[in-house]
């Protein structure tokens, strides 16, 4: 070896060992930041919060706890008849319009569930077509007759399975695909049907992946805002939303915020139990193409009308009476301000995105430039943001800016005698800290997924030409990663602009969004009015339904 590239190997040893230290000190500090709102939180378990928290207990913290587990309750039952139901049936049978469910079936997930509740509700309430149409055709009056009030507990279930199933329809579809036949062909040689194969054998093999499923349809529920209060259903959302702005209690808020705080860690523990000790394991290595069961007659009418069920019901209807509405009061409402709202939205969702974008490059190559422990678990904090609610991530958000606020406000008083005022809470530099501790893992799983497609020798051959880290990231793997990079960001936009609890709690004053917009004429009984707002956002959201439904379409040809 000559002198020069002994120098060589010294140097490019040196930076190996250099460069990824310096990321892993980046990694743990940003991973410590978007931790921040959620330690708050479990940090104020330790604070007394008085007198409010004791009213609290003896007055509505039952009512909280109930609801919540029942709203639960509901949306399980829901979810899984749904999702589970369609997934096998597009998976394994064969019926008219087969192929269009298979992808149709997941459109309900662009439809925010406030959404559909104030559709449903204008459709459906006392003043709405439905019974005005039955008085119509009956002559019956008020107390005459008797309909489902849809401004109850059970209306906000059937409302968030509605647009929650496609998460358990998604994850069992899956697994229904990737189930051998072999087990499948045994069990139909020992003489079970159809039927009593799926739920002796496909539906056991594929239990990891429905509780998956669920887990997530039941973390967005306890994470729901809009739709329970807007029914008036009181759980742990509204309540922690009413001691904030109503007894003006943080402390107390905090508290509540970390008992929902338990509830979605139980069910993120319920899920990793379920998959870590399933039993049931698919050891076969045949994979046929699936000889689906051919449905006739009034099987395959009653297998199209249970498919078509969750989707008029979770998308068309709701879709087609926004639409409505939007050209009803298109010329009063798509005016400057509309389009004001739609600049404020468009500019803080792709602002949140593009940096939750970076963050996510930083951290899922600083894991696979040093994969440690220590980046590991850090990179597993920064991610955990996504199963916390918008409210929960708000509280803990506004805690600590409020005391720097505070704290910066009195020195510069006692020092300078001028006060600063609020330089961070009620900012938009608040509101998107927010976005990112909430949807950062969205963008994270994505690309750490691309990452992991791309072979280790790509970085060697990097490293071996003298570039930096940061120079292989950018000139090898940004270009290998454009796909996944931009279904990231489309990702991480339409959340942001569907997000409305941390959005009402943390937007600056006189600073209103699409969401919060439709939210609040809504709540003012203008239904009609929020259509064109709740409508731009239900279109927005089509765009990772529409990635999902392709990514369907090239996996079903390998099937």
């Amino acid at each position: 070896m000559t002198a020069s590239s002994s120098a060589h190997s010294g140097r490019l040893a040196f930076m190996t060992r250099a460069r990824p230290r310096a990321w892993t000190g980046l990694v743990v500090l940003v991973a410590t930041l978007l931790a921040l709102p959620i330690l708050v939180v479990v940090g104020f378990v330790f604070v007394p919060a008085g007198e409010v928290w004791r009213h609290l207990v003896d007055t509505v913290l039952v009512d909280y706890v109930s609801n919540s587990l029942l709203l639960m309750l509901g949306v399980s039952v829901g979810t899984v008849i749904g999702g589970v139901g369609t997934a096998w049936l597009t998976s394994m049978c064969r019926f008219p319009g087969r192929g269009l469910f298979e992808w149709a079936l997941l459109l309900p997930m662009a439809m925010p569930a406030y959404i559909i509740a104030y559709t449903y509700t204008g459709m459906l309430d006392f003043a709405g077509p439905v019974q005005t149409a039955i008085r119509d055709l009956t002559g019956w009056g008020w107390g005459d007759y008797w309909f489902p009030q849809i401004r109850s507990l059970p209306g906000a279930a059937v409302m968030l399975s509605l647009v929650l199933y496609p998460y358990v329809y998604l994850l069992s579809r899956a697994a229904f695909l990737s189930q051998s036949l072999c087990v499948l062909d045994v069990s139909r040689t020992l003489g079970n049907g159809p039927w009593r194969t799926f739920f002796t054998v496909a539906l056991p093999l594929a239990r990891p992946a429905i509780v998956a499923g669920l887990s997530l349809a039941l973390m967005e529920t306890l994470a729901d805002y809009g739709t329970v209060e807007y029914f008036g259903v009181s759980t742990f959302t509204t309540g922690i939303f009413r001691t904030w702005f109503g007894l003006g209690n943080p402390a107390a808020a905090a508290q509540l915020s970390a008992l929902l705080l338990g509830f979605v860690f139980a069910l993120i523990l319920l899920e990793q139990t379920s998959r870590g000790q399933a039993r049931y394991h698919d050891t076969g290595q045949r994979r046929q193409s699936i000889r689906r069961l051919e449905l006739t007659g009034w099987r395959a009418l009653a297998a199209f009308g249970f498919c078509m069920a969750p989707l008029g019901l979770g998308f068309l209807l709701p879709a087609g009476q926004l639409t409505v509405w939007s050209i009803t009061v298109a010329d009063q409402r798509l005016d400057a301000e509309f389009a004001r709202l739609a600049l404020n939205s468009l500019g803080l969702a792709a602002g949140a995105a593009l940096l939750a974008l970076a963050l996510a490059l930083l951290l899922g190559y600083g894991r696979r430039l040093l994969p440690t422990r220590l980046v590991r678990a850090a990179v597993r904090t920064a991610g955990m943001g996504y199963a916390v609610p918008g409210t929960v991530i708000a509280v803990g958000v506004m805690i600590p800016f409020a005391w720097i606020d505070n704290s910066v406000d009195s020195w510069m008083r006692a020092t300078f005698g001028v006060s600063t005022g609020l330089l961070l809470s009620g900012s938009l530099m608040a509101l998107i800290f927010a976005y990112l501790v909430r949807f950062l893992a969205v963008s994270l799983q994505t690309v750490e997924s691309g990452l992991g497609k791309i072979r280790p020798s790509m970085d060697e051959a990097g490293r071996s030409m003298g570039l930096r880290p940061a120079q292989v990231l950018r000139r090898i793997h940004v270009p290998m990663l454009q796909g996944s990079l931009l279904t990231a960001l489309l990702l991480v936009f339409v959340d942001v602009l569907k997000e409305l609890p941390a959005t009402l709690i943390l937007r600056p004053f006189n600073f209103n969004t699409l969401a919060v917009r439709a939210y609040e004429l809504a709540s003012d009984e203008r239904l009609a009015d929020s259509g064109p707002a709740a409508l731009t956002i239900v279109v927005a959201g089509l765009i990772p339904v529409i990635i999902l439904s392709r990514s369907i379409t090239r996996s079903r040809a390998s099937v």
